[in-house]
């Protein structure tokens, strides 16, 4: 059963729901073959992730269930679950998970990234790992994303984020390109994701690693609680 955590801001988060499944609806079932050209990191990401034994992890932005599924299969003794405000990628989703046969360990609800009920959605109220793939670039209210997604962290536990950097150091023509390949599909990389995320460290006194990676294609940022 899929269920929806109330927001702050409703009117809003169903709009971006709509807009998501339109952006989606089709584009969902080769979603994973095309966007593992460009979406560097997201490996390295879960190689990371490292959660105890018997620890949970949460995906805001769960989108097809991929990472969830490559993090399930690398860590057997982990729980996982994920958080979608797309209901046509949620239904990708749960069928990618079932097929390979990961339905007992992972968990997905309906949810606005920025304003969700962990308890009431999965009956939890944190998480050892919270990460986003590839997601802040999507969520209008990504700052608040980020906020959400420390507000479900467990003590001792870790925030990770892979996304679009600033590509520093690659060419202008090519940060063109891209930028005007991503905005096809409502995809805004967010340049000043390393001082929000230093202000986010700051506040809630936790250690920051941020990381260009690929001359500053993406970036990498791992917060410690």
């Amino acid at each position: 059963m899929t269920d929806f955590a109330p927001s702050s801001d409703l009117s809003a988060d169903l709009a971006n729901a709509d807009l998501m499944d339109r952006v989606y609806r089709y584009q969902r079932h080769v979603y994973d073959l095309t966007r593992k050209y460009y979406l560097l990191g997201r490996d390295q990401l879960i190689a990371g992730l490292q959660p105890p034994t018997r620890g949970h992890v949460l995906e805001i932005g769960c989108g097809t269930g991929r990472n969830l599924i490559a993090a399930a299969r690398a860590y057997p003794r982990a729980q996982f679950y994920g958080v979608d405000i797309s209901q046509a990628m949620l239904e990708t989703a749960r069928v990618n998970i079932a097929r390979a046969g990961l339905s007992g360990r992972i968990r997905l609800a309906q949810g606005a990234a920025a304003d969700f009920d962990a308890s009431a959605l999965f009956g939890r109220p944190v998480f050892d790992r919270v990460f986003f793939s590839y997601a802040l670039s999507m969520i209008p209210p990504w700052r608040q994303a980020l906020e959400q997604g420390i507000s479900v962290l467990a003590p001792g536990g870790r925030l990770q984020v892979v996304d679009f950097g600033r590509q520093e150091r690659l060419p202008r023509a090519f940060k063109g390109l891209l930028h005007a390949w991503l905005k096809r599909f409502h995809v805004t990389p967010r340049a000043a994701m390393r001082e929000v995320l230093e202000s986010l460290a700051a506040r809630h006194d936790a250690a920051l690693e941020v990381t260009p990676m690929y001359r500053g294609y993406a970036w990498y940022g791992e917060l410690r609680a």
